[in-house]
């Protein structure tokens, strides 16, 4: 049967009889999984997908015990590749279609696994569910997976009965929008029905049209960077009849005619919904308006970036052209853009901690200074901890985070213990080489403390400093070890690695004697000391980041300054937050030989 579609929509329609879900951008799938165990995986338009997603497969394979009293059943659903539980990538989703060979599809499996988004249930026990009502398809679908283990490889997408906090998390974390599902519905093929609506979470832009292909109907949509046209990619549809009518005519009346269409010098700016930019590529544009009152010297790319940042217009961002890394060229405009896209990400790491910034108002070559309580100045929407009488900074939301990048924080720094609590939920090992040049010296220290954590059955993470060093995170149970547990631990490990190569390592904290060793720096890991967050920005010539690594990774071919503003973001979307099973490793982490050790 054809799967039922959501009708596109510009507004929520609200009510008691509504509930709302996360829409995300990938390959709409029906799983149908048999008595004999056997699945298989459907698309919208009938194409059989099983062969390319085996990690789905496997799962299914795997935890067919758990859920064979209830086959044969059908499950509705969307094939992603998550960047993090709200947003998809749809780019990754398209490459694992498109492969052919079991060794690269192999292969993208392990590198991007993908994730069965179920959202409905069609059929159970062989009984079709098409004309039960959705909320108790959905509790049926519920239920099913009380039977499954918790996995990223299937997951069960959970219904919001408030509309506005969903959007809020969506906008939060960029994702693609939100689709609006009537309680009582059946399940209709196609989209005769009034009972599924998709709302688009899109980004605003403006720029400037200079070529109308009368081919295709397509106009080519630019912005200026440094007085010259970039081009952002090209529209079509949007408009209303006599707009466009209007607009074709504008170009072939003035326009200088070329081999595909006609151009014209920037003076007609427009403003474009779209769902993200890549590749000189919109996702979905759609004309808003035109602006003929619009001059187009205003539309730069800075200002796109801002805009497809979608930085919440509250924060009131300011001289976003003021040069912050001169070396580079990275503005104050870069600087909250990253922070905007990376904040899904980080904020994790700063959650419920109290916070230290370094904050450089007019970039790094000027004044800076640290700041631990929160200014008077702040707004209500940041929250503090009141301890000893001072406000101390926690950071929990990204408009909080964008609102101290505004006003000019740099750098990120957070205790190994939540706020209020004595004990640590982290143990960190830095390993601080002289300088960028001994960088080598922190590869082979992180190489060597690896197998000790691994031999004590420890779950570690490794990540730059984002200036000289590595520094290694292990995830721990809350209330599970005291700092006087913990450095008993950190201890030994470092006086191992520098008893193994005195020559190399170190522990002496005094520099002068140091002697050109990497110094292991376990004393660091106490109460209420700091460590830079990850993938915060640092002050350094080339706007380097604290940057979350794969072991791998972890080679001669590692550098630091390989690492800044202007990629991490687009290393995290290709390959991974590295760092995304941190959580779970904290659940999963085994203490009883690091407690036998402490003993």
């Amino acid at each position: 049967m054809d799967m039922m579609k959501p009708i596109t929509s510009t507004k929520i329609p609200y009510g008691k009889e509504w509930v709302y879900e996360v829409k995300y951008d990938g390959f709409r799938c029906v799983l149908t999984w048999d008595k004999d165990g056997s699945i298989q995986l459907t698309s919208k338009n009938r194409k059989d997908l099983t062969e390319n997603f085996p990690e789905i497969i496997t799962f299914c394979q795997k935890n067919y015990n758990q859920v064979k009293d209830y086959l044969p059943l059908t499950i509705d659903g969307e094939l992603v590749v998550l960047n993090n539980m709200y947003q998809a990538n749809f780019n990754w989703i398209q490459k694992r279609g498109r492969l052919k060979k079991s060794s690269a599809i192999q292969q993208a499996s392990n590198q991007r696994p993908a994730s069965f988004m179920a959202f409905d249930l069609l059929t159970l026990k062989g009984e079709t569910l098409l004309i039960t009502s959705f909320s108790k398809r959905k509790q049926n679908l519920q239920n099913l997976f009380k039977n499954l283990p918790e996995s990223k490889r299937m997951i069960y997408v959970p219904s919001f009965e408030n509309a506005d906090h969903l959007w809020g998390i969506i906008f939060d974390y960029k994702g693609e929008g939100i689709i609006a599902k009537r309680k009582n519905n059946k399940y209709i093929s196609g989209k005769n029905h009034q009972d599924w609506f998709k709302i688009k979470n899109w980004r605003t832009i403006q720029g400037f049209l200079t070529h109308y292909d009368m081919q295709n109907g397509y106009y080519t949509f630019n912005v200026f960077h440094n007085d010259e046209i970039y081009v952002v990619g090209k529209c079509k549809h949007g408009l209303k009849e006599d707009e466009a009518k209007t607009l074709e005519k504008l170009f072939i009346t003035n326009g200088e005619k070329t081999k595909d269409g006609v151009s014209l010098p920037p003076a007609v700016c427009a403003k474009v919904h779209t769902l993200d930019l890549h590749r000189e590529e919109l996702r979905e544009p759609e004309f808003v308006s035109l602006l003929p009152q619009t001059d187009p010297q205003t539309c730069t790319l800075a200002n796109l970036q801002i805009d497809l940042a979608m930085i919440p217009e509250h924060i009131g961002i300011s001289k976003i052209d003021k040069i912050y890394w001169p070396d580079p060229m990275y503005t104050k405009g870069d600087l909250l853009s990253y922070i905007r896209e990376i904040s899904p990400y980080m904020l994790p790491f700063l959650r419920n901690r109290a916070l230290t910034l370094i904050r450089f108002p007019e970039g790094i070559d000027g004044e800076f200074f640290y700041q631990k309580h929160l200014p008077g100045y702040a707004p209500d929407f940041i929250d503090f901890k009141l301890i000893e009488g001072e406000k101390m900074i926690i950071c929990n939301r990204m408009d909080a985070i964008l609102w101290f990048a505004n006003h000019g924080a740099l750098e990120y720094h957070v205790p190994f213990q939540i706020v209020d609590q004595p004990k640590p939920i982290e143990i960190v090992f830095d390993l601080d080489p002289p300088d960028r040049d001994a960088f080598s010296l922190a590869i082979q220290a992180a190489n060597l403390i690896k197998p000790i954590l691994d031999d004590l059955g420890l779950l570690s993470f490794v990540k730059t400093s984002g200036n000289k060093g590595i520094q290694i995170h292990i995830p721990i149970p809350e209330n599970s070890l005291t700092y006087d547990e913990t450095a008993v631990f950190t201890q030994a490990v470092a006086y191992t690695v520098e008893g193994a190569y005195p020559n190399l390592f170190t522990t002496e904290r005094m520099k002068k004697k140091r002697k050109g060793r990497l110094y292991i720096d376990y004393i660091q890991h106490g109460k209420d000391k700091t460590i830079i967050a990850p993938y915060s920005p640092r002050r350094t010539r080339e706007g380097t980041v604290a940057t979350p690594l794969y072991w791998e990774e972890v080679n001669e071919n590692l550098r630091p300054e390989h690492f800044h503003i202007k990629n991490v973001l687009s290393r995290v979307k290709e390959l991974g937050c590295p760092f995304r099973y941190y959580e779970e490793a904290r659940e999963k982490q085994n203490l009883s030989k690091v407690l036998s050790l402490i003993k």
